[in-house]
């Protein structure tokens, strides 16, 4: 069997993965997964915590240490052998988890654990455990008639392979669209864009520039190319994608295969008892109801769009005032906001630039983290890797080894846009002693060129400390049960709590003057740079936060009123949301929809208001930094202690008041968004 990380091994071998037999090696993995379990519920004698929730660990964790490395392979060098491989076994996995948990068997013997079995309060975490353990059984349908599990388990199955299609229809058609245009059309793009479109010309066997779709090309494009038709290219190729619209209109269209996951979704629902699949979403989360979370994002948008408007106005008095120009389309407001954003505050994303070479962006962040956490990051020379980018770096506290972690940072062909980070390994005490965890950190920056490092923008800065914090929350638990441990059993609506708190640090003037220097000089930031960058914080704000809460008002109504594709048209609840909450109005063609990634192929299905709902939780946990000092050690201990360390074995708002002393307030969210209370 071809493990990619087995017991022993301390770290994935990507080069064992071959996507030849990866079916074969899953379906024998499973099969004696099933005997174990087999074996287990059949031995006499009461059913224990080490008789059996331990052993079941262990084979949970063997099945995720072989899967786990498999689909982030597919993520970051999606070639067509391991996409065939990875997508046929998708059902048998999901197979898997419906058998597990609609088994009553199982689920008895978990009950009786849970009642009888005093070794539960034990030991940290078992409790929490356990209690989401029985929860889960139920959301998988182990109540149900037998009729009704198998509907179950053909929709779960269904689910799986069509997220995956979405997710391949998404990256093939971002894949499949370039532009090769002469120099003349480049004005105002930055170096790095050039750099690479020439690159791509060079490998395509062409002369000029070709501008591929990845995201720093996009954003680079829409908010410094003076160009407009090539901006509105762009733009038209970026909101259509796997569409019935744009360039590539019917190519990996993706309109039914959102139509039938949100059926599916429905369906799923309707079997356990739930009046909509928002319901059932929330089953899992912080938020009490639906009716609170709508409360939540409509308040906010009431607050927001009055605030959101006056910067519109703005936006469109400088357009006018500039160029004449009299009415602003979407693929003008990126770039006459960068422009206005530069007349106001004398400041671009490219002039920090020089100035956030990676490797010293890199250097001074595991700084702060050895200040606020105490930890150390020594890269590792010798590894098994996937491609060079990849960097891998231990993780240690007082010369203990906490974790490892890997870094797959720069955009490429084959690899899924966006960042994210992914669980490789997680912390557990099991069989063969203390399993350390170990996680992926991926993102797509522009790749070095020139002799230079990858250079990032201010917002490519805060993405990296965003999945940053995701990573530490992973790495610094100190949970040894797997179900509790790192981000397992955090409430989702919570899981980006320490995501959103890392970035505070991109703000803050002290610690800009530590992580600027400038790429050939290693000049700091001026100060004057940085006092235009903090002045500029707030620039659109408001704007910016509609438009985060269109994706999630749109996400959670959609969830909440779906029946099906002519009773509610997806488009439709997208239209409604924007007449009701946005100020930038996009053509009718656009497509948003359909490359939303987040609601279709992730986990985020009437949970994009996450985002929102904790950055509530993250701006008032900053504050305390704020009044205490941003590099005090003592708040970062505790911080650790109570949030990161905690991991999922307790509930998300008791970690809070742990750490905080109180409820949550939203006024610290408010003042950073730049919203009057």
């Amino acid at each position: 069997m071809n493990h990619p990380l087995p017991a022993d091994a301390d770290l994935p071998r990507y080069s064992a993965i071959d996507p030849a037999s990866i079916e074969a090696d899953l379906d024998r993995l499973l099969a004696d997964s099933r005997t174990a379990i087999d074996a287990l519920l059949a031995e006499p004698g009461p059913a224990t915590w080490e008789r059996l929730c331990a052993p079941l660990e262990e084979l949970e964790d063997e099945l995720e240490r072989f899967w786990a490395p498999i689909g982030h392979l597919n993520s970051v060098s999606n070639a067509e052998p391991l996409r065939q491989a990875y997508n046929a076994c998708l059902p048998k996995l999901s197979a898997w988890h419906t058998w597990l948990g609609q088994h009553r068997a199982l689920y008895e013997a978990y009950q009786a654990v849970a009642e009888a079995d005093p070794a539960v309060d034990a030991v940290p975490g078992r409790r929490r455990a356990l209690d989401n353990a029985l929860r889960d059984f139920v959301l998988a349908g182990v109540a149900l008639e037998p009729a009704g599990r198998a509907r179950f388990a053909e929709l779960s199955q269904r689910l799986a392979t069509l997220s995956a299609g979405f997710s391949d229809n998404l990256l093939d058609a971002t894949d499949a669209w370039s532009l090769t245009v002469g120099e003349e059309r480049l004005a105002g793009l930055p170096e790095s864009t050039r750099a690479a479109a020439r690159r791509n010309a060079e490998a395509a066997g062409e002369s000029g520039y070709r501008l591929a779709l990845d995201g720093p090309t996009y954003l680079a494009v829409m908010a410094h190319g003076r160009d407009r038709e090539l901006r509105e290219a762009i733009y038209t190729a970026w909101q259509t994608r796997a569409s019935d619209q744009g360039p590539q209109a019917g190519s990996w269209d993706n309109t039914d295969v959102m139509h039938e996951i949100l059926d599916c979704r429905r369906e799923l629902a309707a079997l356990l008892g739930f009046d909509n699949y928002a319901e059932l979403s929330l089953a899992t989360k912080m938020a009490p109801d639906t009716a609170s979370v709508v409360s939540f994002l409509e308040d906010l948008a009431r607050r927001a769009r009055p605030v959101a408007e006056g910067e519109w106005d703005a936006l469109c008095a400088f357009a006018r005032e500039q160029d004449g120009r009299e009415q602003l389309e979407a693929w003008d407001v990126p770039y006459y906001s960068e422009q206005l954003r530069q007349a106001r505050y004398a400041i671009s994303q490219e002039d920090l630039r020089p100035y956030l070479p990676l490797p010293r962006v890199l250097d001074t962040l595991f700084g702060l983290c050895g200040e606020l956490f105490g930890i150390e990051f020594s890269p590792c020379e010798h590894f098994d890797s996937y491609h060079p980018d990849l960097a891998l770096y231990a993780i240690h506290r007082d010369g203990e080894l906490l974790a490892h972690c890997y870094l797959d940072l720069y955009a490429r062909s084959g690899k899924r846009g966006g960042a994210w980070m992914g669980g490789c390994r997680v912390r557990r005490d099991g069989a063969h002693g203390l399993q350390r965890p170990v996680a992926w950190l991926v993102c797509n920056f522009s790749p070095p060129a020139d002799g230079h490092p990858s250079l990032l923008t201010h917002d490519e800065l805060t993405t990296l400390f965003h999945e940053f914090g995701h990573g530490l929350h992973h790495l610094l638990t100190r949970q040894t049960v797997a179900a509790v441990s790192g981000i397992n059993g955090v409430e989702w609506d919570a899981v980006e709590l320490p995501s959103q708190f890392l970035e505070n640090w991109c703000w803050e003037a002290d610690f800009l003057a530590r992580l600027g220097a400038h790429v050939d000089s290693g000049d700091p930031i001026p100060p004057v740079l940085v006092e235009r960058l903090l002045a500029a914080r707030r620039f659109q704000a408001a704007m910016q936060t509609v438009r985060q809460l269109e994706f999630a008002l749109f996400d959670f109504r959609l969830h909440l009123s779906w029946q099906d594709a002519a009773a509610t048209p997806v488009q439709a609840v997208l239209d409604a949301v924007r007449r009701e909450v946005a100020v930038v109005q996009p053509p009718a063609w656009n497509r948003f929809q359909h490359g939303f990634a987040h609601i279709f192929a992730g986990g985020y299905a009437a949970g994009y208001y996450s985002y929102k709902w904790a950055e509530v939780l993250s701006a008032d946990a900053f504050s305390r930094f704020e009044e205490e000092g941003i590099f005090n050690a003592e708040t970062g201990r505790a911080f650790l202690r109570e949030v990161l360390e905690m991991g999922g074995s307790r509930d998300a708002m008791a970690t809070f008041r742990a750490f905080r002393g109180r409820e949550p307030d939203i006024e610290p969210l408010l003042r950073q968004s730049g919203i009057a209370a």
